[in-house]
């Protein structure tokens, strides 16, 4: 869509919002008679804080720029759902507002039941803040996700850089794992730099980690992408696996991290081994 074609869709969107609404659904009087129905465009412009030859500009398919936080009040004003917010920045050629300072991030019954059925693929769903939000028992136990390292208890960067089991996982390649995910945390991070939470994170792994230290202002980033990784688990060696990442278009700040056993190694029978022991463990503890 050339930017002609994506401005008149946007106007078209607005335009057809706003017919939808009545004057009473958003708090204004109706008073007189209406010749097109929904809200006319100066309820809109009082509405949303802009001025309505701006807005009028807008819904004629004009060549002007909103800002994200133009957006973001005209969508309240429109009161549209999460979808046709994402709709509305798309067509304004803008990366849509992140709820990063939404603490819970819901995983939905069909989502669980995805990181079930892998059975011996271990998978785990990644949420906005690169947490860990739910997992299959596979994925336990080759992370060891559960054992939480505070004062980020699922941080996946945290436990990358504070936590010594990374470095044992990964070894002998841990410097490499790292810089890569650094780099693709970097990218991400543009969405919440802002943020409280991501500061304190940041100053706390320079605190703890000389690596991160060192490299988090080179600035690099890269985008997630399929890769091999092999992992060094305690109990069975090495476990050679190809990582997929996939992201739910219902969702799309959660991503599912699944690592398929690479065909002609042993990783599949090694995995096979581990849950066994897994399960013997947990009986002998019970």
């Amino acid at each position: 869509m050339n930017d002609e074609h994506r401005r008149q869709a946007l106007a078209d969107f607005l335009r057809t919002r706003r017919m939808r609404l009545l004057p009473e659904q958003v708090g204004l009087i109706r008073g007189g008679r209406r010749r097109t129905p929904g809200l006319r465009r100066e309820e809109v412009a009082q509405l949303a804080h802009v001025g309505v030859a701006w807005y009028t500009l807008l819904e004629q398919g004009r060549d002007i720029h909103p800002s994200r936080e133009v957006l973001h009040n005209i969508a309240e004003a429109l009161q549209f759902t999460r979808d046709e917010r994402r709709h509305l920045f798309s067509l304004a050629d803008q990366q849509p507002f992140a709820d990063t300072d939404v603490p819970d991030e819901q995983i939905s019954p069909a989502l669980r039941r995805v990181l079930e059925s892998l059975m011996l693929v271990p998978a785990y769903i990644m949420g906005r803040r690169w947490n860990y939000l739910a997992w299959n028992p596979t994925a336990e136990a080759v992370f060891q996700i559960s054992q939480t390292l505070p004062p980020y208890e699922h941080s996946i960067i945290w436990r990358m850089f504070a936590d010594s089991r990374s470095l044992r996982i990964y070894n002998p390649k841990w410097e490499d794992v790292a810089q890569r995910i650094l780099a693709e945390f970097s990218a991400d991070s543009v969405r919440f730099a802002d943020k409280e939470w991501f500061k304190r994170l940041i100053a706390d792994l320079q605190r703890v980690s000389p690596e991160f230290r060192s490299w988090w202002p080179r600035y690099d980033v890269r985008g997630r992408a399929d890769a091999r990784k092999d992992i060094v688990h305690p109990l069975v060696g090495c476990l050679r696996f190809e990582h997929t990442t996939l992201q739910v278009p219902a969702t799309p700040e959660l991503k599912i991290m699944i690592y398929t056993p690479l065909p002609e190694t042993d990783t599949l029978q090694k995995l096979q081994k581990l849950m066994e022991l897994t399960t013997e463990a947990a009986c002998a503890s019970g």
